[in-house]
């Protein structure tokens, strides 16, 4: 790659540039050339390096020096210090149990991890075709198109036990293979980047950080199936993906490894870009297909799958952004390497998005059947500031939360099924114990009543009455036989609903209520959150034992509901106060106390507006 003597590596992906990563690199331009270092140092912007809580983050090599939290006014003195005294900024590298950790392959984030999909991600430039190719990339579409039928490459995946990445784990050989043993002479290949989860962004981050690569893989599964024509589906949220890959398209055409005769053999393959809207129901097969053809992104009964009659009525096969990074490695390294990692049942590897309340949030590429608690405690770093860990969400808005109990289970398709939650595309979220689980269940939820396309009545009329049983239970309204319900609507919802999205929603409360169906009693029985998460549920107090009378929650108060003196102390007018929370955050000296419960006065008022509105009606 570079001839230079330093080699800068800038973690550019989206958490970092939203830290500024942008900026610093242009400063390091700067100072470099003010220091005429410009001909010994080589500055690279990459894609995520994973750990994105230290961002922004750089990589020097031919050291591997790791540095977090970069600011622009450190870059001077990395310029000065490193480039050339030649001594490392000790203070901005990371500091584990009294030790500096100087180099990256030491950074605890990354001890579990093995990367496949993300093998390049962070350490090459994904704007650069030559750094692709320096690091073996088109070596395994050679291969393929050179030294094997697609009944040969199609084995390979078999051999490899590959699963689809994008949330069902459906085995990807059989749908090559399917599609592969359709006598039409026209047949489609898509990569589905429409990832809409929240809290997601492992196929943004490959697509921003390794085009090629996901690139690659899809040619490798056109040329397996029979395919001429290949569709990348990335929804309009990601820009920079978009860019990327519409240049490795064009720069893998300008060399002759897209269009007529691909190394020199009957290969002939054409790509291009489709952008969604945002909704997220086009992450299901037949909706992004009916999206890409123009049409509103509806799914459709099946049979007949996609691999039958798919794009404009042809065969079809839609993989995911990540299923399409593991098949170079596939190739190159060989099946039983692959397979050789994982569980019997559950191959390879898997990209997660780690977020919530855990202190390594990023992007982290581990084996599958890791368990819970080497992902979240040893990968993640543990709970923010030592909080107890009370549950994890698994699987995106339609997934499911595991408990405490469920740490030591592995993370693979059947284990988390058989528990109640799934592995999604790999969005997974910690929780820890200031969390309201019947709140967490109301957000995902509400979340799915919003995406869903509401072409059957299952989804559109069920998930719509769970979410209004969900309102009133947090709302302090809930009633007994509630629970009964939902559990009964879920599994309604489940069966009877079109596409996965209709068939998955209801995961968040079944699998809530399985493991803290208490919550859900206190809620509905004893109108409380102890979280003191669900506003109806709780109220502010002050404490005049610790109140010094400054006044200042009374001045800041926007309901004008709190009243008092130095001498007096001060109160809240609970049935006037709105929860706005004002009060608890410039309290002094936390005299202001969130509690459990309706107060009172409060449950009177409630009583009487409804009585009287009932009155009113007749």
């Amino acid at each position: 790659m570079s001839l230079k003597r330093i080699d800068l590596l800038i973690c550019c992906g989206s958490s970092c540039i939203s830290a500024g990563a942008l900026k610093i690199k242009e400063a390091f331009h700067r100072a470099i050339e003010d220091k005429g270092l410009t001909h010994e140092i080589n500055i690279i912007e990459t894609g995520c390096m994973g750990p994105c809580d230290y961002g922004p983050v750089l990589v020097i090599y031919p050291e591997g020096i790791f540095y977090k939290h970069v600011a622009i006014e450190d870059v001077e003195e990395i310029v000065s210090e490193h480039f050339i005294k030649g001594r490392p900024v000790t203070r901005l590298m990371l500091q584990d149990e009294e030790k500096t950790i100087r180099m990256q392959k030491e950074v605890p984030f990354y001890q579990k991890q093995i990367k496949v999909a993300l093998e390049n991600c962070g350490y090459i430039n994904p704007e650069s075709m030559d750094e692709y190719i320096a690091t073996g990339g088109y070596e395994a579409l050679g291969m393929a198109l050179t030294t094997m039928d697609p009944q040969d490459a199609i084995n390979i995946v078999k051999a490899s036990g590959l699963r689809g990445r994008g949330g069902g784990g459906f085995p990807t050989h059989i749908k090559w293979q399917m599609v592969h043993d359709r006598q039409e002479k026209e047949k489609y290949i898509i990569c589905n980047g429409d990832e809409g989860d929240p809290g997601a962004f492992m196929d943004r981050s490959l697509l921003e950080g390794d085009p090629h690569r996901v690139l690659e893989g899809m040619m490798i599964a056109a040329y397996s199936i029979g395919a001429s024509q290949g569709f990348f589906y990335i929804r309009a949220e990601y820009p920079l993906a978009i860019k990327r890959i519409r240049q490795a398209i064009e720069q893998a055409r300008s060399i002759g490894l897209m269009g007529q005769n691909i190394f020199g053999t009957d290969f002939c393959f054409e790509a291009e870009v489709r952008t969604g809207a945002g909704a997220f129901v086009c992450g299901e097969e037949m909706a992004l297909i009916h999206s890409i053809e123009g049409e509103r992104g509806n799914p459709t009964p099946k049979p007949p799958y996609p691999a039958v009659q798919g794009l404009w009525g042809k065969p079809t096969v839609v993989n995911n952004v990540e299923t399409f990074a593991n098949i170079p490695s596939i190739f190159v390294k060989g099946a039983d390497w692959f397979a050789n990692m994982g569980t019997e049942t559950s191959k390879g590897t898997k990209v997660f998005a780690l977020t919530g309340d855990v202190r390594n949030t990023g992007l982290v590429e581990v084996p599958m059947g890791i368990t819970l608690r080497e992902l979240i405690f040893e990968v993640g770093g543990g709970i923010i500031n030592d909080r107890k860990f009370k549950a994890v969400q698994l699987g995106g808005p339609s997934g499911g939360c595991l408990t405490a109990e469920h740490l030591d289970v592995g993370v693979d398709y059947e284990s988390l099924k058989a528990r109640g939650a799934m592995m999604g595309s790999g969005g997974v979220i910690v929780m820890d114990e200031r969390k309201c689980m019947v709140n967490v269940a109301k957000f995902f939820i509400e979340f799915c009543v919003e995406e869903s396309c509401g072409k059957c009545s299952p989804c559109r009329i069920g998930l719509k009455q769970m979410h209004h049983i969900m309102e009133r239970i947090t709302s302090g309204n809930g009633r007994e036989g509630d629970i009964d319900e939902l559990l009964r609507l879920g599994e309604s919802v489940r069966n009877l609903s079109l596409c996965g999205l209709g068939q998955t929603a209801p995961n968040p409360v079944l699998s809530t209520i399985r493991y803290f169906r208490d919550e859900y009693e206190t809620h509905i029985r004893d109108k409380s959150c102890h979280a003191n998460v669900c506003l109806d549920l709780m109220h502010f107090q002050i404490d005049k034992d610790r109140c010094i009378g400054c006044s200042l929650c009374s001045r800041k108060c926007p309901a004008t509901c709190i009243s008092g003196s130095r001498e007096e102390k001060y109160t809240i007018h609970q049935v006037e106060c709105i929860k706005c929370g004002n009060c608890f955050d410039v309290c002094p000296v936390k005299a202001i106390e969130k509690i459990p419960g309706v107060p009172e006065e409060v449950a009177a008022h409630k009583a009487r507006k409804a009585a009287q509105k009932s009155d009113d009606l007749f």
